[in-house]
């Protein structure tokens, strides 16, 4: 199986190289690597060229947000699987592609999902948080839950079935989506119990108006996908972060 990698770029010349380096050190054959990058005016595309020979395809144009760059790379991408991987994060050893198509493969499921840690911007070895994703259950989604997104893969049939990335949702694409293809659609899945993907702490996360914000486009989420959740979902989603998110 061919696996397409996506990662979307905007003036991140400080971490890509990480991001580039832990994709091209992937022991699984049949990979390609796309990047979209919105423009980039700093080094970004310096680090890009020097990676040319191997990364599939370039895009360097002006977007509308990172899910936009998601999309352009979801229509771009020839691979069985699909994984995103942003300039911010890495995997976390070489094997991870080959333990997702094993999954995929032996299990016979449309998608697959493993576990995540947040690290230190500046120190990449010290894990400042995880998120232990556990065993999917799809009332699980009540509670609040969800997988991260970075160690998320499908297959690319079910975005071609089921639709991309919503772009009316600016703070929560990634969970309308999730919620549109494992729980309203019921695609199958797979969790494998290790940990995927290393992110840099910090980010565009912030408290306040950022979770009351979030929590609106959460609950549309749901309804857009014309599911009726209680309230106590919502409500319950910053707690579940509080169990899933593990200081270390």
């Amino acid at each position: 199986m061919k696996v397409s990698i996506l990662t979307a770029t905007y003036n991140s010349s400080e971490t890509l190289e990480a991001c580039l380096q832990s994709i091209h050190s992937q022991t699984y054959p049949h990979l390609e690597h796309i990047i979209i990058d919105g423009g980039s005016t700093d080094g970004t595309l310096d680090v890009i060229k020097k990676y040319e020979n191997k990364i599939t395809k370039v895009i360097s144009e002006p977007d509308h947000g990172i899910y936009d760059a998601m999309n352009k790379g979801l229509r771009l991408a020839d691979g069985d699987i699909i994984g995103i991987l942003n300039s911010d994060d890495m995997y976390a050893d070489n094997s991870v592609i080959e333990s997702v198509v094993r999954t995929i493969t032996d299990n016979n499921v449309d998608s697959c999902y493993g576990d995540l840690v947040y690290v230190d911007k500046d120190d990449t070895t010290k894990i400042k948080r995880q998120w232990k994703a556990g065993e999917y259950k799809k009332e699980k989604f009540k509670t609040g839950w969800m997988p991260p997104h970075p160690a998320f893969f499908v297959k690319k049939e079910m975005y071609e079935r089921y639709g991309y990335l919503n772009l009316d949702f600016p703070l929560a694409a990634d969970y309308e989506l999730m919620l549109r293809f494992l729980y309203r659609y019921g695609i199958t899945t797979a969790y494998i119990p290790k940990i995927l993907v290393k992110m840099r702490s910090g980010g565009t996360s912030r408290p306040g108006l950022y979770t009351v914000r979030a929590m609106i486009e959460n609950y549309r989420a749901w309804k857009v996908n014309g599911l009726h959740p209680s309230l106590l979902t919502f409500l319950l989603k910053p707690v579940s972060k509080l169990r899933q998110f593990r200081v270390r």
